[in-house]
């Protein structure tokens, strides 16, 4: 049977850039296997599978898979999803610019921005919430990133769906700098059970004002070039550690200069703490998958 197949780079409007997801269209009737076993053919950092909702509130329903596991939320596969389905016809915004994605953590709500031929998207993150990383762990994520922690902005446990821990680092530099050890990495979360390990530095010139580094070696990607759910994490733990202005604020993230797909994401925080991660999306690759 032929599926509809795209591939869209996430939080760039330049092809090659920024961060692929592929997305199957016409998912009905795919087990869970069969999606698994398409995420390890495609070997992204996520591959989706739109379904029909099982909810009238909602517009689609999405699946959402690394090569090794299935997630229950992600960020850059909910705005390649959301264009995909989109520039195919299979959805269109309702009247309130607004469309709903039904995914395994529940209703996403997705903003569709269209101006000068220019499509802008930007999601609402689920609630976060935080735990703190304990000193034996600290000292254990000291060896795997070969350097010390700021203990000042204490590393934390986020939970946006996607489980991260995140880490400030003095600065971008030190940030684009880090070479990981991914064995003892991989170890470390899955001994903890969280997807991976952010970290982020603030740029002292620039367009951007902090630079994002995603790893996740137990999910089968030892770097993620540009993460949704990540940007909202760092932007989460920010907001906790009070370290964005009190009456919120935007600001922009770079992610994915050391793997050659360097993006852009637009972060968003109110003054109750709500983020909103946006960006841009451009289709690569269309056809069929025949399975």
């Amino acid at each position: 049977m032929k599926r509809s197949y795209k591939v869209v780079d996430v939080f760039t409007r330049r092809p090659l850039l920024g961060n692929p997801v592929a997305v199957v269209l016409d998912a009905e009737g795919l087990t869970a296997d069969t999606m698994q076993a398409i995420a390890g053919w495609t070997n992204l950092s996520e591959t989706t599978f739109v379904l029909p909702p099982t909810t009238a509130e909602a517009d689609y329903r999405l699946r959402i898979f690394t090569p090794r596991s299935e997630l229950p939320f992600a960020g850059h596969p909910t705005l390649g999803s959301a264009h995909a389905v989109l520039e195919a016809g299979r959805v269109t915004p309702r009247r309130n610019g607004r469309l709903i994605q039904e995914c395994s953590i529940g209703l996403v709500e997705v903003a569709v921005d269209e101006q000068g031929g220019q499509r802008q998207l930007t999601f609402g993150l689920p609630l976060a919430k935080l735990a703190p990383l304990h000193a034996p762990d600290m000292a254990e994520l000291e060896l795997i990133l070969r350097r010390k922690v700021d203990i000042k902005t204490a590393p934390a446990i986020v939970n946006v769906g996607p489980i991260w821990v995140v880490v400030q680092m003095s600065d971008a530099t030190a940030v684009l700098d880090l070479r990981p050890d991914f064995a003892k990495l991989a170890e470390f979360e899955r001994r903890l059970g969280v997807t991976g390990l952010i970290v982020f530095g603030h740029h002292e010139h620039g367009d951007a004002a902090i630079e994002v580094r995603a790893f996740a070696p137990s999910c089968g990607v030892e770097e993620d070039p540009v993460c949704g759910s990540g940007n909202g994490s760092v932007a989460a733990f920010q907001w906790e550690r009070g370290l964005l202005p009190t009456g919120g604020g935007d600001y922009v993230a770079s992610q994915g200069r050391c793997v050659g797909r360097d993006g852009r994401v637009k972060v968003s925080v109110d003054a109750n703490g709500k983020i909103l991660i946006g960006g841009s999306c451009v289709t690569c690759v269309e056809g069929t998958l025949t399975l």
